[in-house]
């Protein structure tokens, strides 16, 4: 795609650090440079402003990454890159049949409604659920990767979605100010809302969740 768009060398391409290195391993084969721009800590997806805010002469893409089956604000996103005169590329998600959308939504609607002690995802439109994300803020307890193994040790499946964000892994380290992917990276947690679970299954869930809430509590 970047390459059909002559994206090379001495390029500039913003990209989000929250997520998979495949992106920006993209950009460098492509002979560009990845520019990190932060997150909505809603979406979970780029935000315009920190996108606008990092666009140089070099900038001639942005590759917008949907993030969890929840879109991002691509309205907004190409109405920077038409002031900017830059390219926005997005990579979606895997779509799943209706019928498994549909019965994860439902999943999700009923954590949204059982889960204490933990944040829950903000739906917003179109959001099919390929993951049901919560943030898990340590406020000097036991933080996210504690409450993951509690989880665990109660039967229960999850999995930290981004452990390391792009911006400090090796090959792309970084000094840039990514604060919303890096608070996300210390506090997401997903949680299973499969359409195979059943009803016992999602009671299981929220049970072992609402156990741990005295995690959450702030410290004193």
């Amino acid at each position: 795609m970047l390459r059909a768009a002559g994206v090379g060398v001495g390029d500039e391409v913003i990209v989000p650090a929250f997520g998979n290195v495949e992106v920006s391993e993209a950009v460098t084969l492509a002979g560009a440079r990845p520019v990190f721009a932060d997150i909505d800590p809603v979406s979970y997806c780029l935000d315009a402003s920190a996108v606008e805010a990092v666009v140089t002469p070099r900038t001639v893409a942005v590759v917008v990454v949907h993030r969890f089956g929840r879109p991002a604000d691509v309205v907004r996103l190409h109405a920077v890159g038409q002031r900017h005169g830059i390219l926005v590329l997005e990579q979606g998600e895997s779509e799943a049949p209706y019928d498994e959308v549909a019965q994860r939504r439902q999943r999700a609607a009923y954590l949204d409604a059982k889960l204490k002690g933990v944040h829950t995802p903000d739906g917003g439109v179109g959001h099919t659920y390929q993951q049901y994300v919560v943030r898990v803020p340590g406020n000097g307890r036991p933080d996210r990767d504690a409450f993951a193994q509690a989880l665990r040790a109660r039967g229960v499946e999850c999995r930290v979605p981004v452990k390391t964000p792009v911006h400090r892994l090796p090959a792309f380290r970084q000094c840039v100010s990514l604060p919303e992917t890096e608070r996300a990276a210390a506090e997401t947690l997903a949680l299973p809302v499969d359409g195979g679970l059943t009803k016992r299954d999602m009671q299981r869930i929220a049970s072992a969740c609402n156990a741990l809430g005295g995690l959450l509590q702030p410290a004193l």
